[in-house]
This record gives structure tokens, sequence and C-alpha cells, in this order.
């Protein structure tokens, strides 16, 4: 069953626990002949990877299970990409998180491709979805980039999965949707529905709110007016409105 505006699918397994489950791909972006961005398979691999990471991480639950299906040969665009996940698993304090890998062995390939699913667990109390409420103010926290601008695996303008968890230990903090290809804009009315409010954008937000947030690179999150927040920088951290 799908969650309004969330990239994820969630269901009730037999033991009260709830699955999440969320994926994401990437085709055309790779250091091959016919690719149209041209980017190291590592920061294919990890970019493509904390995308499905960070929608699990932002519903609360705990991820429990990643798999990656390489559409080309294992060595060297498997071996590359599979550093990038494995860097970005690190970085999201799951070092030892189960990988399943599945790579191109018979077809010679001149366009790189990845798929990522990421399965997580979480609890009905944990689970961090639908819970806005009308009033609440709409925070965005890094700055949307896609296509050439996201080469950096360390670009400190673009969130990282740390931050959903700092986001998720703070009392008064509410939904938190990373940002993909539908942009800022489009998350936050989503986000305003699920509670029958609409979304009403600051007219002075120093960002752009129509942009694509390609691979997650930016997230918004909404909390009870005047929550407490801790200081993110150098990832900047502005209002952009309120439901």
């Amino acid at each position: 069953m799908g969650y309004r505006g969330r990239d994820v699918e969630v269901t009730l397994l037999d033991n009260g626990q709830y699955l999440v489950v969320a994926c994401d791909s990437c085709g055309g972006i790779g250091p091959k002949e016919l690719d149209v961005v041209k980017v190291p398979n590592y920061i294919v691999g990890r970019y493509t990877a904390r995308v499905a990471l960070m929608e699990v991480l932002a519903t609360g639950a705990l991820p429990r299970m990643i798999t990656a299906t390489v559409c080309n040969e294992p060595r060297p665009a498997g071996e590359e990409m599979l550093a990038g996940i494995r860097d970005e698993l690190q970085v999201c304090g799951l070092p030892d998180l189960p990988l399943a890998i599945s790579t191109e062995k018979n077809i010679t390939t001149g366009q790189t491709g990845l798929g990522i699913t990421v399965l997580g667990v979480a609890g009905e109390s944990k689970l961090r979805i639908t819970t806005s409420k009308p009033g609440d103010w709409i925070y965005c926290l890094g700055i949307p980039k896609v296509g050439d601008e996201v080469k950096d695996d360390d670009d400190p303008e673009i969130v990282q999965g740390k931050h959903i968890l700092s986001l998720l230990a703070i009392s008064g903090i509410h939904d938190i949707i990373p940002v993909g290809s539908q942009g800022i804009r489009r998350e936050a009315e989503l986000l305003a529905r699920t509670v029958s409010g609409q979304f009403k954008p600051a007219p002075d937000a120093p960002v752009d709110i129509n942009k694509s947030g390609g691979p997650a690179t930016c997230l918004i999150f909404s909390c009870v007016p005047g929550t407490s927040l801790p200081d993110f920088s150098p990832t900047p951290i502005m209002k952009i409105g309120e439901i």
C-alpha cells in the first residue's frame, strides 16, 4: 500500500512490524561511451544507494537489507559501483547491512545502469509517515542539484543520511521527505494534502522550490512552529513555507 507522496511501500508483517521498501534506478549516467552524464561508477553507486536508503530512513524504519542490480560487467563497473554503495552504507552507520548483488556477465554494455532496493522494518510507533499537522512549518535541508551538478560525493550542500538520523531524534519534527525529480514544491504540496491542508510557500525562500532534487540532494521536513533545530553547517537549512 503506497503512502500519498512517499516513494516507499509499507506493508504489515505478521508480528506487528511494518516492512518498508524503497528502490531507485540510474541509467545513462556513468563513464561509458553512451552515457549522457559522465561521472565515475563510484558516484553512480553511492548516490543511487543513498536515495533508497534515505527514503527508508526518513520513515523511521531501520534498513535490514539492500540489493544492487548492476546492469554492467562485474569488473571494473560492478566493483566501482559497489565501493560507492558500501561507502554510503558506512556514512549512514550501516556498514554491516546485508548486500545482495547481481551483475551482467553475458552481454557487453555501452551504457551504465544500476538499480537499488532497500528493505527496512519498523514498529507502528516508530513510523514517521503522515504525522504532519495543519500549521506546521516546512523546512528544506540541503540544496537541490541534478545532472552535472552531482559529481562530488562529499558536497557540503547535499543532505546526508546522518542528517535524517539527527532529525528523527528531535521532538516536534513530523514528516521527513527526501526530494527527488518532482522538486521541493511538489513534495511540499503532497505533504500538505496528507492533512487536508495546502502548502503556503514563503515569498522569500532562498532556494528554487521548482527545481528537481536529483538523487535526493535535499529534503523537506515539517515541524511544530518554533521547534529548536540544530546547526547543520555547512549544509544549509531554510524555512520554505508552512501548511
